[in-house]
């Protein structure tokens, strides 16, 4: 074969080659576009099955709104407990729990806050003798001891066999979790350390207005 005859034969492959692949990526491309509505709709009931099985809640709040009760507050916050307990909440336990029984583990996250009220504060608790003012300030107490819903979580639950469970068990395991937190905050003396904390912070403040000596009764 002559080198006419062999350039010539390697267009030929060449235009062949070329024209064999266009060919294959059109049938490709049709390929995709014939399948494209099957993919989608694959998608599309793969996406309703997903929220069937996993279904996300709708909160949908009243659009009516009543206020119940406006008051002023003079609260000195001084101290804040956060609070990790877990709580066993449970019926049914007995020979036949295994049927009948619910029970659940309730992992509570909860703070306490303490401090005194400003606004129980009277007139003759304040007594100026000579330099000296004389406080006498009232008993700290708690003014807040809740859950903390973002951090709180069921941690485990088991239903008997023949049944589907007590439905207000985690808001009873809630309820006593709210109460168990703010006794774990008292028996830790959050309320001593609330009334020091008022007396450290009013101390600096009396100075402030000029008051050298202060002395808390």
């Amino acid at each position: 074969m002559d080198r006419k005859s062999l350039v010539f034969t390697l267009l030929v492959v060449l235009f062949l080659g070329g024209a064999v692949y266009f060919l294959l990526q059109s049938v490709q491309q049709g390929a995709q576009q014939a399948l494209a509505p099957f993919q989608q709709s694959n998608a599309a009931l793969q996406t309703q099955v997903a929220e069937l099985t996993h279904p996300t809640p709708t909160i949908i709040p009243d659009p009516v709104t009543y206020i119940s009760e406006v008051r002023a507050l003079a609260r000195l916050e001084t101290i804040q407990y956060s609070v990790e307990k877990v709580i066993t909440a449970e019926v049914g336990q007995g020979s036949f729990g295994f049927l009948f029984g619910d029970k659940l583990l309730f992992v509570a996250h909860g703070i306490v806050i303490a401090g005194i009220d400003m606004e129980k504060i009277q007139t003759a608790d304040l007594q100026i003798s000579g330099d000296t003012l004389q406080v006498h300030l009232p008993a700290a107490e708690v003014f807040v001891a809740t859950l903390d819903n973002q951090k709180s979580y069921v941690y485990n639950r088991e239903t008997g066999l023949l049944t589907q469970g007590v439905n207000d068990l985690e808001t009873l395991a809630r309820q006593s979790a709210e109460t168990e937190i703010k006794n774990a905050a008292l028996e830790d003396g959050i309320l001593e350390q609330a009334q020091r904390n008022a007396e450290t912070f009013l101390y600096k403040f009396f100075q402030s207005l000029g008051y050298r000596n202060v002395v808390f009764r």
